[in-house]
C-alpha cells in the first residue's frame, strides 16, 4: 500500500499499487509525485520505485532525430528574382520598371526567408536586390528630372519637331 502527496499538497492513499498504475496512466501522477510506501520512513518521488519507474519510460518523447545528411536549404526564388531586378534597375535607372519589381521580389523573398530559415536561403541576395532596387529608384527619378530641368519633356521642343 502506498500513500501519495497530490499537485493540491492533500495525502490520498492508503492506495494500492494497481491504483497508482492507473493514476500514471491518467496523468493524476508522474514521477516527481511524492510517495510513501507501507514501511519507509521518507517521501521519494515516485519514480525512484523500482515497481513504478517502467512506467515513466512510455511518457518521455523520442527524441528529435538530427537533420538527413543529404537535407540542405533551398535559394529562395523571390530573392533571386529581386536580385536580377535590382541589378537591372541599376544599371538601366532609366527603365524605372524593374526597380518596382526588384523591391516586391526581395521583400517576398525576405519575408519568405523570415519564417521558413531552415527551409530557405538567400537573405543577402535579397538585401542586395533591394538595396540595388532603391538605388535605380533613385537615379532614374532625378535622371528625368534633370531631363525635365533641361527642357527634353518640354511641350514645345516636342512641338517644333512635327511639320
Amino acid at each position: 500500500m502506498y500513500k501519495i502527496v497530490g499537485t493540491d499538497g492533500r495525502v490520498y492513499g492508503p492506495v494500492s499499487a494497481d491504483q497508482i498504475k492507473q493514476w500514471i496512466a491518467g496523468g493524476r501522477a508522474n514521477a516527481q509525485t511524492h510517495t510513501l510506501a507501507d514501511g519507509a520512513t521518507a517521501w521519494v518521488p515516485l519514480g525512484r520505485l523500482p515497481e513504478f519507474a517502467n512506467h515513466f519510460s512510455a511518457q518521455v518523447p523520442p527524441p528529435i532525430p538530427p537533420p538527413a545528411a543529404g537535407s540542405h536549404r533551398k535559394i529562395n526564388g523571390h530573392a533571386l528574382l529581386g536580385l536580377i531586378f535590382g541589378v537591372l534597375s541599376f544599371l538601366c535607372c532609366c527603365l524605372l520598371l524593374f526597380a518596382p519589381l526588384g523591391i516586391i521580389f526581395s521583400l517576398i523573398g525576405l519575408t519568405q526567408i523570415n519564417q521558413n530559415p531552415e527551409r530557405y536561403e538567400g537573405r543577402s541576395m535579397a538585401m542586395a536586390g533591394l538595396v540595388l532596387s532603391i538605388l535605380g529608384l533613385i537615379f532614374g527619378f532625378i535622371l528625368l528630372l534633370v531631363l525635365i530641368a533641361n527642357g527634353h519633356f518640354h511641350y514645345s521642343y516636342y512641338n517644333h519637331l512635327t511639320p
